[in-house]
């Protein structure tokens, strides 16, 4: 056996291991943004769910008995939503809708409904 030491097995281990970590972190870090984005993803989607269900709620109130009473509340498996309702200025009535969430977020939210139709005519969101 000949004394060898022109060191060739070690770069090249060496090298596949930096290959190879490089990748596997490179895959760790997708798979995290992934999980993020589709956590960010279901909570949005679950505070639309809940802003379109209070709206038909409240409209299904005013079809019901006309009034609408001036504060109220609904409450859901994983947030809460509050409402305010102004006096009307003509035939339309403005309601605030305050959307109250488990994990802490709060969004607001505003609905300008027609008495007359009794439907919600415009929607607009309050970062």
């Amino acid at each position: 056996m000949r004394n060898n030491e022109q060191g060739f097995t070690y770069p090249l281990t060496l090298a596949v291991l930096i290959l190879f970590l490089s990748l596997f972190s490179f895959r760790v870090e997708q798979l995290l943004t992934e999980r993020k984005l589709s956590y960010e993803t279901t909570l949005i989607l679950q505070e639309e769910y809940y802003f379109h269900s209070s709206i038909k709620k409240v409209e299904e109130i005013m079809r019901s008995g006309g009034v609408i009473p001036s504060k109220g509340s609904f409450s859901y498996l994983k947030g809460d939503m509050g409402y305010q309702a102004d006096s009307p200025i003509g035939t339309v009535q403005k309601i605030n809708f305050t959307l109250r969430m488990h994990t802490g977020e709060t969004v607001i939210g505003r609905g300008f409904f027609d008495i007359v139709s009794r439907k919600m005519i415009k929607w607009t969101e309050i970062y």
